[in-house]
This record gives structure tokens, sequence and C-alpha cells, in this order.
């Protein structure tokens, strides 16, 4: 299993190369809902997503122990994607990128303008396939988007990092595509916030993880699922991720109708360009503290910010802006 320790190993490696990002909160949205809510505005990270950091950590690590391969490889639906190619870049190692057709086009073209090389396939599955067989070449590093102790290590420095910010909290909530931002979220919140509760989200449409959770095995998608909240189209949960999904204290799975109504409250009240995936825990902050009987303080991590406008018409198609949530919910 992964430690904490590697994620304090994590922070010190990549701390010289992102940014340290801000916490960030709306006082209109705290008097509706009669909580504080603090968000960890990785929107503004570097390449615009806390993917950043799992994709430097385990570049910087090869360089640290001087295993530089000849091609960096992984394969991604877009921010992990950016996240290596800029991290290969830093250090003059070339890079390709295998990615599903359908990704954003903001997230294809930002990966591309890193200088690595893409190859695209018709499915998520197909991308899968491709890279498999790449990764067996020995002259290639592997980098995959969450099933890596490195990648896990590097993006549990998020929540490291906020609850170095504040760690008085009640919970944390984050996003479920593979696992990895939610397996390092629990190491570094069961350390430094050990009484606060660790709580994931995910697409009712891509329910991958939380199916896995209640059968008590990783359960498999068909097909890439059909959600607006793209950071989650995963076909499956990770082996290395899926022990640290089984500790979560709960776990929701979210409708698009709410995906779209939280990206467009959150855009408004915060002020921040926020991709869906990252806004779709709001929707369970909102239920989680309808069952509470005291004033809480929770905390989300706002996972990235690449929004392309085919994405934004889908998001605004219809106007959720006339519902205040203190009346939703």
């Amino acid at each position: 299993m992964i430690s904490f320790e590697q994620v304090k190993q994590a922070q010190q490696r990549i701390q010289p190369y992102i940014h340290k990002t801000p916490l960030v909160e709306s006082s209109r949205l705290n008097n509706w809902l009669g909580h504080r809510i603090l968000f960890k505005a990785e929107c503004l990270q570097k390449i615009g997503a806390f993917k950043a950091r799992g994709g430097c950590n385990t570049v910087a690590k090869l360089v640290e122990e001087n295993r530089i391969p000849k091609r960096i490889i992984a394969n991604s639906s877009g921010n992990h994607a950016q996240a290596v190619a800029w991290a290969a870049s830093l250090f003059n190692m070339p890079a390709t990128i295998y990615m599903p057709a359908q990704v954003s086009k903001v997230k294809a073209q930002a990966t591309k303008s890193y200088g690595a090389e893409i190859i695209f396939s018709e499915t998520r599955a197909d991308t899968d396939a491709l890279i498999k067989q790449a990764a067996e070449d020995p002259d290639n590093y592997w980098i995959p988007p969450y099933n890596h102790q490195e990648v896990i290590a590097g993006q549990g420095t998020a929540a490291m990092e906020a609850l170095q910010q504040h760690s008085d909290i009640d919970a944390i909530f984050a996003p479920c595509g593979g696992g990895g931002l939610l397996s390092g979220t629990l190491l570094a919140t069961r350390e430094l916030a050990p009484k606060a509760k660790v709580i994931g989200v995910e697409p009712a449409n891509g329910n991958d993880a939380s199916r896995s959770i209640q059968a008590g095995s990783i359960q498999r998608l068909e097909q890439s699922p059909d959600t607006v909240a793209d950071g989650a189209r995963t076909l499956q949960v990770g082996e290395l991720t899926f022990p640290f999904l089984q500790q979560l204290d709960e776990f929701y799975e979210i409708s698009e109708e709410n995906i779209c109504y939280w990206s467009q409250w959150l855009s408004h009240l915060l002020k921040l360009h926020i991709e869906p995936t990252s806004a779709m825990s709001m929707d369970a902050v909102a239920r989680w503290l309808n069952t509470q009987k005291a004033p809480q303080t929770v905390m989300v991590i706002l996972t990235g910010g690449n929004i392309d406008q085919p994405m934004q018409n889908l998001l605004w198609a219809k106007d959720y802006l006339n519902l205040e949530p203190h009346k939703k919910y």
C-alpha cells in the first residue's frame, strides 16, 4: 500500500514546478446552505488541473533516480494527457499520448502544444489496448492516469496542501474517475485531519466505482459512459486505488442534471472556470449537509477548469440559475 510518507516526498519533489493553489469560498453559498464550504481551486493549477501533480511527481522521480527512459507514454481522456506532456517537457523527454477520439478538443490541443505526439483511437477500450502494447517496449515508460504509486502520491498533495492551509474541517469531497485523487486524498486526510470524513462522488451514468464498492470487487463498464463529467469516464477503477475507495466514509452517485446545475452555479458564485467533473461534488455536499444537525465546515477539491465549446453548450443548454441551491435542497 502507498503511504503518507510518499505523499510528503511528492510535495517536496514537485514544489518547484507547480502552483500553490488558493482556497476560495462564496459567502452567499455559505449563507444559503448554513455551512462553510471551502474550495481547493486546482482549476488554477498548472495545465488547469490537479493532474499536473501526479504527472510531475512521476517524471521528476524518474529523473531523481536517474531512470530516464527514451520516451514517456500515457493514456488519457484529457487532463492526465496534458499533465504528462507538460511534465515530460519540463525535463526534455519525448512523450506520446494515447487518447480516445471523443476527448475535449481543448485538452487535446493543449497536450499537443506541450510537444507530445498524440495517437487517437476510436474508443476508450481501444486506447487502453494500444497503451498496453506500447508499454511492452522497454524504451517506453508508461504513466497510467491513476493506477500508479507515484501518480497517486502526487495527486494526494492537493489535499495535503489544502489541509495545511485549513485543517479544521468535518469532511472533504472529491470526484472519482479511476480513484487516484481520492486515494491520495484519503492518505492525506487520515494523517492531517483524522476526524474528517472523506467522501467520493461519480456520475450515476458511469458508476463503476460505486458498483465496485458495493460488490466488494472491481466492476468494469462495457463502454465509455455517457456523461458530461468527462474526467470520470473511466471504465474501471485501479487495483491500487480500489482498496482506498473501500475505506471512504461515503460515496454518492450524481445525476447529469445536477452536474450541469452545479457547473453553472459554481462558475457563477466563485467566478472560476470549473469543469463538470469538479462541480458534481457539490450535489453530494448539499445532500450530505442536509443530514447534519450542526453547522459543518467542508472542503471540495475543484479538480480542473478545461472546458471546450461543445461542453459549454451541453452545460448551459438549460438555465439552472433561476433555482437557488437553498430552494433546491
